[in-house]
């Protein structure tokens, strides 16, 4: 683990598998749409194994087809994602202590996500978060996503964070890679989704197993 940067403004997070359990909606919204057309589902663990990777990737969990049939699938599915869209999800254990600490500290906070923004901006707001965080770039937002680092460093300027000062977290590659492109500290957790890989080597500065190894590392009081 590589000491945290001598200065701290602010942490930015992943979101699906980082902040927020969100594979069982996901995976329930595949099942609704594999019964419309007639498809046999996938089981719930295939589903959650790749949840980082996106909708393409959930959607080939039940349909071995090229990127242009499944790109002709994803309105509908999202469609039906949108409309369960925070029925189960809820933050890991751990995240809201985790974010009013960071908020307690006066830091401030940010999520760079590859999700639409039209599915990120609404279930931010069902977890009334979209008043607190200090930035949100969507998968959307930019022409690229991670692992390109613009939009982190895009979140940085959004929240008025210095990268130097900054730590970026998430539970892929992706997002590590991302996060070191762009100058921050990142950290990789084990608590999420992790595309089947394994975080010890993503190159990640620390890997921490739940939020409250991440308070400790920070250095913040945990809020009771």
């Amino acid at each position: 683990m590589k000491p945290l940067p001598a200065r701290i403004e602010g942490v930015l997070f992943d979101l699906d598998g980082t902040l927020l359990d969100s594979a069982t909606d996901l995976h329930a919204a595949l099942v609704a749409y594999c019964a419309e057309v007639g498809a046999p589902a996938p089981g719930y663990a295939a589903v959650r194994d790749v949840v980082s990777r996106g909708s393409s990737a959930i959607l080939r969990c039940a349909f071995k087809e090229n990127d242009e049939a499944l790109q002709a699938r994803m309105p509908r599915f999202l469609a039906l994602y949108q409309g369960m869209l925070a029925t189960h999800t809820r933050p890991f254990d751990g995240v809201l202590t985790l974010l009013e600490s960071i908020e307690a500290r006066e830091w401030r906070w940010g999520i760079v996500t590859n999700k639409p923004g039209f599915l990120t901006e609404e279930l931010i707001q069902r977890m009334d978060w979209d008043l607190r965080a200090s930035a949100v770039i969507c998968g959307d937002t930019l022409p690229v996503k991670k692992p390109d680092p613009a939009p982190v460093l895009l979140a940085c300027e959004h929240a008025l964070i210095d990268p130097a000062a900054a730590v970026f977290v998430g539970d892929d590659a992706r997002d590590v890679t991302a996060g070191r492109a762009a100058g921050l500290y990142t950290v990789a957790v084990r608590w999420g989704y992790l595309d089947g890989g394994d975080p010890d080597s993503w190159g990640a500065d620390a890997v921490l197993s739940h939020p409250s190894e991440l308070a400790a590392l920070l250095g913040l009081q945990v809020i009771a």
